[in-house]
C-alpha cells in the first residue's frame, strides 16, 4: 500500500470522522461504567490489553513471519476496538453498553501504549541493518489528534445537544461505517495485482487471530462468571480490532507499506468471521442489556 491521497488524505479524516461518531454516543457515565461493573471491565481490557498481543505474538512465531510482516500483525493486536465492534456487539444481542465503555477506555490508553509498544516490538523483530526511528512525541500527538480530540469533540457535541447528537448518532455510525468499506474497497482496487500475494503471506494467519480471540474471548468471560451478554460483548472487543487505526499508523506513520499487510487482510476478513460468531453465540435469547444502551 503506497502512499497515496487515500492513505495520507482520506484514510486519516475517515478515521477522524468514526472516532468523532464514537464520541457522539458516549457520555462521562461510559467511563464511570468500568468502576461500576469492574469485574466485566478489568476481564474485557485485561483481555484486550494482553490475550490478544499474546495470541498474535504466537502466530507471528507459528508462522515464521518476516520482521515488517511481524511488526505489522503485533501493531494491529495493540489497536483498541471501535465502531465495528460496537456494531456487532448490538447485532449479536451483547451488552452494548459494556462494549461501548470498554471501546472508550481502551481508546483513551492506546495512543500513548501504540508507539511504545510498537517501539518495542520493532526491537524485537527487527535487525540493526532493518530498524528505523519512530519518533515517540509525535506519534502519541498524531494519534490523540486523531483519536482522543474527535471522541472528545464528539462527547462535547452529546452533553451540549443532546437531542441533536440522539439524531446524529446513527446517521454518524452509518457514514462511519461507510467510509470504512470505501477505504477498504480503495485498498483492494489501489493493490488488486498484490491481494493474492497479501492473503497468501498473512490470510491464515489473520484469520486465526481473528478466530481464536473472538473465541477465547467469549469463553474466558463466561468461565469467570459474567453473563451471556457480556461474554459476547467481551468476545467481540477482544476480535474485532480497529484495523483502520493500523492501517493509518503503519502507512501513514511508518511510512512502511509491508507493514500494512496484516491490517489489509484482517480488515477484510473480519467482516465475516465477526458476523459468523454473532450468529452463533446470539441464539435466539433476548438481551435486556441492549436496552439499556446510553
Amino acid at each position: 500500500m503506497q502512499a497515496t491521497v487515500l492513505s495520507q488524505v482520506i484514510l486519516p479524516a475517515s478515521l477522524f470522522i468514526i472516532m468523532l461518531g464514537m464520541g457522539l454516543s458516549l457520555k462521562l457515565a461510559d467511563f464511570s461504567r468500568v468502576i461500576t461493573y469492574p469485574k466485566a471491565a478489568f476481564i474485557g481490557i485485561t483481555s484486550q490489553m494482553l490475550l490478544l498481543p499474546l495470541v498474535g505474538y504466537i502466530m507471528v512465531i507459528l508462522f515464521g513471519f518476516t520482521a515488517e510482516l511481524a511488526v505489522g500483525l503485533m501493531l494491529l493486536t495493540f489497536c483498541p476496538g471501535g465502531v465495528t465492534s460496537n456494531m456487532y456487539s448490538y447485532l449479536s444481542g451483547g451488552d452494548t453498553a459494556l462494549s461501548i465503555s470498554l471501546t472508550a477506555v481502551v481508546s483513551l490508553i492506546t495512543p500513548f501504549s501504540i508507539p511504545l509498544l510498537t517501539v518495542w516490538m520493532m526491537d524485537i523483530f527487527m535487525a540493526e541493518s532493518q530498524a528505523f526511528s519512530l519518533p515517540l512525541g509525535k506519534t502519541i500527538a498524531q494519534l490523540v489528534v486523531i483519536t482522543i480530540v474527535p471522541v472528545a469533540i464528539g462527547m462535547w457535541i452529546h452533553a451540549k445537544w443532546p437531542s441533536f447528537s440522539a439524531k446524529a448518532d446513527k446517521p454518524v455510525k452509518v457514514l462511519s461505517l461507510v467510509f470504512l468499506f470505501v477505504i477498504i474497497a480503495g485498498i483492494v482496487a489501489s493493490e488488486w495485482a498484490n491481494m493474492a500475494d497479501y492473503f497468501l503471506s498473512t490470510g491464515l494467519a489473520t484469520v486465526i487471530l481473528n478466530v481464536s480471540t473472538l473465541a477465547l474471548g467469549f469463553f474466558i468471560a463466561k468461565w469467570t462468571g459474567l453473563n451471556k451478554a457480556q461474554s459476547i460483548s467481551i468476545g467481540i472487543e477482544v476480535g474485532i480490532q480497529n484495523g483502520t487505526l493500523a492501517l493509518l499508523v503503519a502507512n501513514s506513520i511508518l511510512q512502511n507499506p509491508l507493514m500494512t499487510t496484516p491490517a489489509i487482510t484482517y480488515s477484510l476478513l473480519m467482516f465475516v468471521t465477526g458476523a459468523g460468531f454473532g450468529y452463533l453465540v446470539s441464539g435466539a435469547s433476548t438481551n435486556t442489556d441492549v436496552k439499556n444502551l446510553p
